[in-house]
């Protein structure tokens, strides 16, 4: 009878111990989870892609991840798809393209970009740009000047957009994340810079004369 008691009072405190140690753990993989859940909002963006603007290189309802780390360890660059705020408006994401950088001359004429003087090749337009070719002051003699801080962006589908040709420029503080890869549709997961811009070296354009780039 005695042995049965002094059993029966070492149980309970092993049971208390046992739940203690199995309420810890919950508590840890809880901690952990709200950790990583505000660590991975931190680090990535869930980015629903609305409307054409963007189309060939995105379609209308995908869905993308956007890394926002990566802007805090280096600029933009060209040819960067990213997630930002237009200069009027804190309420609504864009999903743009980065064409001309800080300090650069972009001289927009006839549906061709030159940045420096030097063609941009665009091999993701879906097709002929016929609309806002000209676009002031872009167009004006040897085009303008990117101001410091500041990136022009354009969407890929140029006939059917609103872009930096429009609202000018925008600064850095207002770009918040780069375009990753596509996670939706299944059937086209995955890398989303197949084809980027590249600049030619052949010849600069000085007003409307093209000339014989220096060797």
């Amino acid at each position: 009878m005695a042995a049965q008691q002094e059993h029966a009072a070492g149980a309970a405190p092993n049971e208390r111990s046992a739940a203690s140690s199995l309420l810890r753990e919950v508590a840890e993989v809880v901690v952990l989870a709200v950790i990583l859940y505000f660590g991975i909002s931190f680090a990535v963006q869930a980015v629903h892609v609305e409307g054409l603007s963007m189309f060939a290189t995105l379609d209308d309802n995908d869905y993308l991840i956007a890394n926002k780390i990566d802007y805090r360890l280096h600029a933009p660059q060209r040819g960067d798809i990213v997630i930002l705020r237009p200069p009027t408006n804190n309420t609504t994401d864009f999903i743009k393209r980065v064409i001309a950088l800080p300090g650069e001359r972009l001289l927009i004429r006839d549906g061709v970009v030159y940045i420096n003087g030097h063609r941009l090749d665009e091999p993701y337009l879906p097709e002929a740009w016929t609309l806002q070719t000209n676009h002031q002051p872009w167009s004006l003699a040897d085009g303008a000047l990117i101001p410091a801080n500041q990136y022009f962006v354009m969407d890929d589908n140029r006939n059917k957009s609103q872009d930096s040709r429009f609202f000018g420029p925008i600064t850095r503080d207002r770009i918040d994340g780069k375009a990753w890869f596509r996670i939706w549709p299944l059937d086209h997961f995955g890398n989303i810079y197949t084809q980027v811009p590249v600049l030619e070296t052949g010849s600069v354009v000085v007003g409307s004369v093209p000339l014989k780039a220096a060797a």
